[in-house]
């Protein structure tokens, strides 16, 4: 199972603690891993990348094992850790000000 840590805004959406957990099947990328969480979590579609072009949204970064994984290509491989559950993949809502 792969453990999500989602922000404030996307667990109050999905009603959802701070964390849910897939499962992937086959490898898991970070493609897989957000395809998994949005047939799981349908009220997701849209909110975290654009529902036509997949493409993470402005302001939502990606990270995992304290690396940022928001400008990797969304097919590359997720870490061992990230895909036995050993460590959260990270949803992260970015902050912005002037």
């Amino acid at each position: 199972m792969i453990r999500v840590a989602l922000p404030a805004h996307l667990r109050t959406l999905a009603r959802v603690g701070n964390e849910v957990q897939i499962e992937v099947h086959g490898a898991v990328t970070q493609r897989t891993v957000l395809d998994a969480l949005e047939a799981a979590y349908p009220m997701l579609r849209g909110t975290i990348r654009d529902q036509v072009t997949q493409v993470r949204r402005p302001f939502v970064r990606f990270f995992a094992c304290e690396q940022d994984l928001s400008h990797e290509k969304p097919d590359a491989l997720l870490s061992d850790a990230v895909a036995t559950g050993a460590e959260p993949y990270l949803i992260i809502g970015a902050i912005a000000g002037g």
